[in-house]
């Protein structure tokens, strides 16, 4: 996570950064040892500049973090969510190409 667009979001600060967030938020669920994790990170890092102002993005590392993925229902990874008010609008699971992860974004705004 290199990248001052994007915000690791945490077990303990995932209320606060996700849930109360006045912005949709994008939530990349992964883990270090994820291939198809590192494959998606330079889109999901990306996707986070160009949204600046529009979307929040975050990425949980679920070895770190187990009870937001738990609670979640994350059973596979790379997973991104996108919570709206709180609440998940939108999923993707997989190393999927960059035009959908920016179709899930253009969705929740």
């Amino acid at each position: 996570m290199a990248s001052a667009n994007i915000v690791e979001i945490t077990d303990s600060n995932f209320d606060q950064e996700v849930v109360k967030s006045s912005l949709p938020v994008l939530v990349d669920f992964w883990a270090v040892w994820c291939a198809p994790c590192r494959a998606i990170a330079p889109h999901v890092e990306a996707l986070a500049g160009e949204y600046v102002g529009k979307i929040r993005v975050g990425k949980c590392d679920i070895d770190s973090n187990p009870q937001i993925p738990s609670q979640f229902e994350v059973r596979s990874i790379p997973t991104l969510l996108v919570f709206k008010g709180g609440q998940v609008v939108g999923q993707l699971v997989g190393a999927v190409p960059r035009a959908k992860i920016e179709d899930l974004i253009k969705k929740a705004l």
